[in-house]
């Protein structure tokens, strides 16, 4: 996996995160049961996703220091 193809996934993991985050916010104008546990499997989406992003970005840099 060369550099370019790190860059692609950062910056794919971030727009996820992005969009989970934006799906959260809209789900909070929303009441009921139902929509509190969808924001409840929102946030562990986000939290995965974010986790994901983090370690891509880690890699990237370890690429970068690398070559």
């Amino acid at each position: 996996m060369n550099l370019t193809n790190i860059n692609w996934a950062i910056f794919i993991a971030i727009a996820l995160v992005v969009a989970v985050l934006v799906a959260g916010v809209i789900n909070l104008a929303f009441s009921g049961d139902k929509a509190k546990s969808r924001s409840n499997q929102l946030m562990r989406l986000r939290v995965i996703v974010q986790f994901v992003a983090v370690v891509l970005i880690m890699v990237g840099f370890w690429f970068k220091t690398r070559n």
